[in-house]
């Protein structure tokens, strides 16, 4: 049975596919629409995209897309472990500029469904993490933006020494929350 949980950011959804185990290893529907739409995610997925991060630290995001290609994404680590961060971007939204966040890991094999309207960002908690996600529409270059991950009015609580966070300078130099706000 296919366990969820929501996460107080209206749509953000912890999503726990069940997995079916014996001594040869096991076997898990991670994606199936019809189970899905019975817990309010309806979406088609129409691209999967595969990080690798070698070191523990590494933090990609905070990332969104704009419409016509804003993306709603589903969210799995196969090999290691993640703190995952979603920041609710929508400016009409009662809970804008919030942030919810969670570990997700290959052993706990859960996964998280972030919508449209979300900014979204990972830390790795540990070497050699592999994470896989859906989007539901496709990287659009000139549609992408960026929220800064130490933005001092979301206060994202990373569970990872700022010192020790592994930064692309792109991400770094992304702008604070207030700063993209006219093109939402």
């Amino acid at each position: 049975m296919l366990e969820t949980r929501r996460l107080g950011l209206d749509g953000l959804i912890e999503i726990r596919p069940p997995r079916f185990g014996d001594q040869r290893g096991f076997f898990s529907e991670v994606w199936r629409a019809d189970r899905m739409a019975e817990t309010g995610i309806d979406t088609r997925f129409v691209q999967d995209n595969h990080s690798f991060s070698s070191a523990r630290g590494v933090l990609r995001g905070l990332h969104l897309q704009l419409p016509p290609a804003a993306q709603d994404k589903l969210v799995r680590v196969t090999r290691g472990s993640i703190f995952d961060v979603a920041v609710d971007v929508r400016k009409d939204s009662p809970t804008f500029g919030q942030w919810a966040g969670l570990v997700l890991s290959a052993a706990e094999w859960n996964q998280l469904f972030v919508p449209r309207g979300f900014a979204h960002g990972f830390v790795t908690l540990e070497e050699n993490c592999e994470v896989l996600y859906k989007a539901s529409a496709f990287y659009t270059p000139h549609l992408e933006r960026a929220v800064r991950f130490d933005d001092p009015a979301i206060g994202i609580e990373w569970p990872i020494d700022k010192a020790e966070v592994i930064v692309s300078d792109k991400d770094r130099a992304a702008p604070l929350l207030s700063h993209l706000e006219a093109e939402l």
